[in-house]
């Protein structure tokens, strides 16, 4: 049974600094909110109300690989929030295995290159990269822990619902019966056993595949072994259906429970199973690459070789096989090796979690069309009286950004189409069109990120597609990522040519855009559309200098700089009767110069407020220091991925919204653009828009000064969170109309 450590926060004195006494309670007995805790000695010192604040001491910054596995806990409770339905929990429990394989993948294996290069630089928050992996392992291990013991609830669960998990040996012998014939049929041709004795050398073993290895008996060579992949793919799933019953086995208990086919005669000894992770960092020096491109496809061929991170095994595996794989694959410290009770690969029940069981899902959710947009003739027209804000997913993609860029395609008054990409989906709309737009004769220039992280492959073979089409494809400026999203259209209106901008923050991704959180904004604001003209022309050309914006804050060069002269406005007197406020959405809070600013700002008397998905550095409510900062992170439905940025500036308040992030990477390393929202009626939604997840009690966590969370709790039973809010609202309660004013 899953245990969790809940406090009750009104009745705790979080001033103190100290952590408050903890009680573990059991999920079942009913709704309580979860309280995990950063093992982060500093972070829980008492403090007092005379302390002087040193802002360049560790101790003020908690670490980014922590807070990163923190947001992960809460992941995890929606996984064992009895409130979230059934199939969707298991979703929740299977995101958390993913966001650890990636964690795996980028963080660790990351650390790992700086310890095996000699780098020893300590953190803001006062760590070695062996510290930061050590720490991090031991909440790994406590998160999985946690999991194990919810997955047996959940798999209990299910089966009450009349879905059933179970393993092969447990079945009917007439469903054992048809899941050998299938497995024969339409399974055992992929598989290929592998010998690994003196003479078959030890096998390749690709990342995150789970394997069987099989020990021989009677064998006349020592140590002789048996690997066999397991064949996952697009069109073999992990957990096979038994014929039209809701009954799902794993992939592995066919392979292993029907040896005979595999090895006839053979005498087969122990079996076991294991997986492994490979490091993901590779990126080669862009600025020494002569062809990007193949700089890139060359990096894709190192990730597949990549040095092993971590090796998880079964429990029960005798150490001789663990050291035996461990020492193939080149572990040498006993931390990389982990051992999992019962199910490897849990990120592959994600399958389970998709059936289409209505009632164990969360309600069906359509995207409505925005409502300036119904009956409106043209996005062109209707921009030109007013700008337009869009929030996806609870306002249609479809019927916004691939009907602005359709319509761009089919009218003739349409010159040019500029556009940055860097991640989209393979079924995505965006390509076609842009290929058809050449094809009508129109210039098409796109700004392809060939370095967006695992999706690098996909964007190569977008780059051949564009090239084939005649399309003018350019890969931004050498050593910086493109992330900033974009698009630019100039029109032939009349005796003039006008230019529109589509600003977002999130990509250009049919698919996400319907699971992910994101506002964009589409104008034709002069100013504006001249900054994305200076933008483009910066990225197309690949330099940086003697560009200047009107309008737009852009990195690297002008956005963190920016930033820090609107927070320090707030604190300072002439900034008007209103006291200061800042409020700021984003996914991650990671730099320390930013960091420092809000800290400032709160000792100047400025009331901050932080919705933070994940990782924090910054310690709220610390009396003299951070007592006037609220950090919040909403975790639900969707995933949390616009950023905002909110400063009331003595009454002349600014939005900006845009897709960067306040991390040091995004600030100083890649190109990024955040633009202002100006027009009233649209900085009255996101006025709405941040009030509503301020005041989000259902999927809301309040973080506490020693970077604990605390999960909010409603205050009426009928409280719902602010995504269903923003859910309802779109679809025609409380929005902007036709005529710009609130309906």
């Amino acid at each position: 049974m899953p245990r969790y450590i809940v406090a009750d926060r009104d009745s705790l004195d979080w001033t103190s600094g100290c952590r408050p006494p903890l009680r573990v309670v059991n999920t079942n007995s009913g709704y309580l909110p979860f309280y995990g805790f950063m093992n982060d000695p500093a972070a829980s010192e008492p403090l007092n109300e005379t302390h002087e604040f040193n802002l360049d001491e560790a101790k003020w910054y908690l670490n980014r690989e922590l807070t990163w596995l923190e947001f992960n806990r809460r992941v995890l409770n929606e996984g064992a929030d009895p409130r979230t339905p059934l199939l969707e929990r298991l979703r929740f429990l299977s995101i958390l295995s993913s966001n650890l394989d990636e964690f795996f993948m980028k963080r660790i294996g990351g650390l790992k290159q700086q310890i095996g290069a000699g780098v020893n630089v300590v953190t803001v928050d006062g760590r070695t990269p062996p510290q930061q992996i050590e720490e991090s392992l031991a909440v790994v291990q406590d998160l999985l822990s946690d999991q194990t013991l919810l997955l047996r609830d959940l798999v209990r669960e299910l089966s009450a619902a009349g879905i059933f998990l179970e393993a092969y040996r447990d079945l009917e012998p007439h469903h054992r019966k048809w899941l050998r014939q299938h497995y024969f049929k339409n399974v055992f041709p992929l598989v290929t056993p592998l010998a690994i004795d003196p003479s078959h050398p030890f096998p390749f073993v690709s990342n995150l595949s789970v394997n069987v290895i099989v020990t021989l008996d009677n064998s006349p060579v020592e140590q002789a072994l048996i690997r066999i992949k397991t064949p996952v793919s697009a069109h073999i799933p992990r957990f096979i259906r038994v014929h039209d019953e809701p009954i799902f086995v794993p992939l592995e208990q066919l392979i292993t429970e029907n040896l005979d086919l595999l090895l006839p005669g053979v005498a087969t000894g122990e079996i076991y199973l294991f997986r492994i992770i490979r490091n993901a960092i590779s990126e080669r020096d862009g600025e020494q690459a002569n062809d990007l491109l193949e700089s890139i496809r060359a990096e894709l061929r190192e990730r597949k070789f990549a040095p092993v991170v971590r090796l998880e095994v079964e429990r029960n595996m005798p150490h001789r096989l663990r050291h035996y794989l461990a020492q193939h694959l080149e572990l040498t410290d006993d931390a990389d090796i982990a051992e999992v009770d019962e199910m490897l690969g849990r990120r592959d029940l994600v399958e389970i979690a998709g059936l289409p069981i209505a009632e164990l899902r969360y309600p069906p959710h359509e995207p409505a069309d925005h409502p300036r947009l119904i009956g409106a003739s043209s996005i062109f027209t209707e921009v030109q009286r007013v700008p337009l804000l869009l929030q996806h997913p609870y306002q249609s993609y479809t019927g916004s950004v691939t009907r602005l860029l359709q319509e761009a395609v089919d009218d003739p008054d349409v010159l040019a189409i500029k556009m940055t990409l860097y991640r989209t989906s393979a079924d995505s709309q965006v390509i076609p069109l842009l290929i058809e737009a050449a094809m009508r004769g129109k210039q098409v220039a796109v700004v392809l990120e060939l370095q967006a992280r695992f999706d690098e492959a996909a964007n190569i073979q977008w780059a051949y597609r564009l090239e084939e089409a005649g399309i003018h494809l350019s890969y931004g400026v050498v050593g910086y990522k493109t992330h900033a999203k974009m698009i630019l259209i100039l029109r032939k209106e009349a005796d003039r040519l006008r230019r529109y901008v589509h600003i977002g923050t999130g990509n250009y991704h049919s698919g996400t855009a319907s699971q992910y959180c994101d506002i964009c904004l589409v104008s034709c604001d002069d100013d504006l559309c001249v900054d994305a003209t200076e933008l483009f022309n910066s990225l197309t050309t690949g330099t940086l200098k003697d560009r200047h914006y009107r309008k737009l804050l852009t990195s690297p060069r002008y956005l963190k700089k920016s930033l820090i002269e609107k927070i320090e406005r707030e604190a300072q007197p002439g900034s008007g009767n209103a006291p200061g406020l800042i409020q700021m959405k984003m996914n991650a809070l990671e730099d320390k110069d930013i960091t420092r600013a809000l800290y400032q700002a709160s000792q100047g008397g400025v009331q901050v407020d932080l919705i933070v998905r994940d990782t924090c550095r910054l310690r709220p409510g610390i009396p003299g220091l951070s007592e006037n900062i609220r950090v919040v992170s909403i975790v639900g439905r969707f995933l949390e991925h616009s950023r905002i940025y909110y400063f009331r500036n003595g009454g002349g308040e600014e939005y900006y919204i845009g897709s960067a992030d306040c991390m040091t990477r995004n600030l100083t390393g890649r190109l990024e653009a955040i633009a202002p929202i100006e027009h009233p009626s649209l900085m009255a939604e996101l006025r709405a828009y941040l009030d509503l997840q301020l005041a989000d009690r259902r999927s809301a966590w309040e973080m506490q000064p020693d970077g604990t969370y605390v999960q909010l709790v409603p205050e009426r039973t009928d409280q719902i969170s602010s995504q269903d809010a923003l859910i309802k609202r779109a679809s025609g309660h409380d929005i902007e109309n036709r005529n710009g004013s609130r309906a």
